[in-house]
């Protein structure tokens, strides 16, 4: 993988990864079309520390606050909804890595986003207040932290189907957006451990391919740093819009484009074969 190669990956990663329109997915897409052999669910997840550390900066306050106050009620959903998302990624093993390596589900998964994105926000508009901090409940964890452990699938957007469940809970939109960002540092810092150990146990931290010397995984550690970076950099200003586009407009939007994506990615599976 080149230098430019991870870069236009990396502002990819961090434009999609607070958009609902799965970052990982269009990660799976785009190394497919540009013909990418490089193990794709390593260098996912470091790009996805890029931009956790623009997450970091964007959400200090609210991140300050949990530190200060670490038992409050906003707390103690956070962890209730990392466990349930724990234990469905455990369940799904394996199938997580050749999800990303054939990127057979992709269609399916990006169409699965868009529906969700289309139910969530009809059910926003029921009738009755919206939900505030005081109102949020188990129940609201259990489903926010389900769907975002079903959204390591390739296709299925993590802010998507987290943004989803909250919305169709009828909690207020900001605290939606909030709930699932935050919800996402421990998933991130957690994929990041998982796929460390097991790069570990099968390489001792050695490449991949003997014929490439000093390289994780053949990538050289360059296209590494430069794809980082610019996720983070880009998803600094990706972080800060989609709070605002949570808060005052529909997610409809993003539905309609994650179906045209799911239904070109489909037809391209059956019928043209022009990636896949």
């Amino acid at each position: 993988m080149s230098i430019s190669e991870a870069v236009f990956l990396g502002i990819i990663q961090g434009i999609t990864e607070f958009l609902p329109v799965s970052s990982s997915g269009h990660l799976v897409l785009l190394q497919k079309i540009l013909g990418i052999s490089e193990p794709a669910l390593f260098f996912d997840t470091l790009l996805h520390c890029g931009t956790l550390l623009a997450l970091a900066v964007a959400m200090h306050r609210d991140i300050w606050n949990l530190i200060r106050r670490p038992f409050q009620r906003i707390t103690i959903l956070l962890i209730a909804a990392t466990l349930v998302t724990v234990g469905i990624v455990l369940l799904l093993g394996e199938r997580i890595e050749d999800a990303f390596v054939s990127g057979r589900w992709l269609g399916q998964a990006f169409l699965v986003t868009a529906l969700a994105l289309f139910v969530s926000e009809y059910l926003s508009r029921r009738p009755g207040s919206p939900r505030n901090d005081a109102e949020m409940d188990w129940v609201d964890a259990v489903l926010i932290g389900g769907l975002q452990g079903i959204a390591v699938i390739p296709g299925i957007s993590r802010s998507g189907f987290t943004l989803s469940g909250a919305l169709s809970r009828k909690l207020e939109r900001n605290l939606a957006a909030r709930f699932s960002f935050l919800l996402s540092i421990p998933a991130i810092l957690g994929a990041l451990v998982f796929q460390v150990q097991e790069l570990y146990r099968i390489s001792r931290f050695q490449s991949v391919n003997p014929a490439t010397e000093g390289l994780i995984t053949g990538i050289e550690a360059a296209p590494l740093a430069a794809g980082v970076l610019a996720a983070a950099l880009v998803g600094f200003g990706a972080v800060l819009l989609m709070l605002r586009i949570v808060h005052k407009r529909s997610l409809t939007g993003f539905g309609v484009y994650t179906a045209l994506l799911g239904i070109y990615v489909l037809l391209d599976q059956h019928i043209f074969h022009l990636v896949f």
